[in-house]
């Protein structure tokens, strides 16, 4: 029976220690500055983790189960990290900038910010910083875009705010919150931030000179008047030593000699005595000189040269930044007029080459086109002249056959031509006798068709006629017809008028 207890409660003791041994190896805790992202089997987000339904779990500060093979759990960090930011700008004034700065920033602290970081950088959490830099870069680019020097170099606080302003929902879809935006360090390429001091540095500058020479001034009256009351003083040291001495050997003279002594005594403290007043004299004299002229002639001295060489430096240090920004200018102007140059060359250059290519392609064009209407007109002129010389050809050769037929025919095509230049010579007769009237006329022309050989030669004088022109009218006889292409009429006439 005791064996079966012991047995039992040893089992019991190894099942605890089994299964805190399992507990201890499914058990996963989160650090302080971490949180654990679990994702598998039944590992959902609540309610009370964020306000949408998450398909994986956070816990942070805390542990929980994770299942090997069903679960996996992984770590974000919520350390803090930072960016160090380098970014070429171009100020409102178009001068370019680089300007340096810190991110600090880390992944929020609630569960919207970690969920939302988590599905952007778990995997590349070492990536954050180069986003972070893109980010950083476009805003503060775009702020800088919209400032002069002078307001980012007096008002870094409202640039970085208006950054962090800029950013702030771009950082929240990512997760991320922003510990720190200090803008380090403005640097200018083309010296307007020294320029800017310049002014400034000499104006301090001048001052402090002034102030040096004032003080200057004042220590060397101060140590002048010290030197005259020293002087003064030994001086008056010494006088009272020589007049206690005088009254010793004066004694010592009298004790001696009563006479002559006291004569030559009485006459020492005569010379003594005026030697004191000369003495008194020339030096109030030289005290007057002193404090009356030279003095205040050293110290209008003294403040004239002051003077004259702090102005000269202030015109100095204007004339040079006059002359850089004079530079600076005929640089600017000389590189834009540079530019304008290039481009109206080449603009002028291209349309000369435009124009002639056009002017060359006319050209062809119009001379191809000349080129070939002149082959089609000689075609058409040498074929013309072939037709009518095969015509002439024709006719010669049926003339020469036929002269007889041919000269009928072409009386018959020409016979309206012969009518009618008859009736035009007729219309001009006043007066004309025709035998037998309009039948004496129609017999006279169907003879003349039927006379054969006869016939042919008349017909060959009516043919011949119809290449000149009709005989003006006898206008002395005008009941006669004189003559009409050749063939006188009036050998027609018979003894019936009309």
């Amino acid at each position: 029976m005791n064996q079966t207890i012991l047995i039992a409660v040893g089992g019991g003791v190894v099942g605890l220690l089994l299964l805190f041994l399992l507990l201890r190896l499914l058990w996963r805790v989160a650090e302080p500055n971490e949180a654990m992202i679990i994702s598998g089997f039944g590992a959902k987000g609540t309610a009370a983790d964020t306000a949408d339904s998450l398909g994986f779990k956070i816990v942070t500060g805390k542990g929980t189960l994770v299942l090997p093979g069903f679960q996996v759990a992984r770590r974000l960090s919520l350390d803090t990290h930072a960016a160090n930011l380098q970014i070429s700008c171009v100020t409102k004034q178009g001068l370019p900038v680089t300007v340096r700065a810190v991110v600090i920033y880390k992944v929020g602290d609630d569960f919207v910010s970690i969920a939302n970081a988590a599905r952007r950088f778990l995997d590349q959490q070492n990536g954050m910083n180069n986003t972070i830099h893109e980010l950083f870069s476009g805003h503060l680019r775009s702020i800088v875009g919209g400032l002069t020097i002078e307001e980012m170099i007096h008002n870094r606080d409202a640039l970085t705010g208006e950054v962090r302003q800029s950013s702030a929902i771009e950082m929240s879809k990512l997760g991320l919150v922003v510990d720190s935006l200090q803008i380090q360090e403005i640097e200018d390429e083309s010296g307007y931030i020294l320029n800017l001091g310049k002014p400034h540095a000499a104006a301090v500058a001048a001052a402090a000179r002034i102030a040096e020479a004032q003080r200057d001034q004042e220590a060397a009256e101060a140590e002048q008047i010290a030197a005259a009351l020293k002087a003064a003083a030994l001086r008056d040291s010494r006088i009272k030593q020589s007049a206690y001495q005088a009254e010793i050997d004066q004694a010592a003279a009298k004790a001696q000699q009563s006479g002559p002594l006291a004569q030559a005594s009485a006459r020492q403290e005569v010379v003594v005595q005026e030697t004191r007043a000369a003495q008194l004299e020339a030096d109030l004299a030289e005290q007057r000189l002193q404090s009356q002229v030279r003095k205040p002639a050293d110290a209008r001295a003294y403040e004239t040269r002051t003077l004259a060489d702090a102005e000269r430096d202030a015109q100095i240090a204007r004339a040079q930044a006059e002359a850089k920004e004079t530079e600076l200018r005929a640089t600017a102007d000389a590189t834009r007029v540079k530019t304008a140059a290039i481009a109206d060359a080449e603009a002028t250059k291209a349309r000369g080459e435009a124009s002639a290519s056009a002017t060359r392609a006319t050209g062809e064009a119009e001379a191809a086109s000349a080129k070939a209407r002149g082959l089609a007109e000689a075609e058409a002129a040498r074929a013309k002249g072939l037709a009518e010389a095969e015509s002439i050809k024709a006719r010669a050769s049926a003339l020469a056959e036929n002269q007889e037929a041919v000269i009928a025919q072409q009386l018959a095509e020409k016979w309206p031509e012969i009518v009618a230049a008859g009736a035009s010579a007729l219309g001009n007769v006043d007066h004309m006798v025709v035998l037998n009237g309009a039948d004496g006329l129609s017999d006279l022309l169907a003879k003349a068709m039927t006379l054969g050989g006869t016939g042919l030669g008349l017909a060959r004088t009516l043919m011949q006629s119809m290449g000149t022109s009709p005989a003006e009218p006898n206008s002395a006889e005008g009941n006669t017809v004189k003559k009409e292409g050749g063939l006188d009429l009036t050998s027609f006439q018979g003894s019936k008028e009309s």
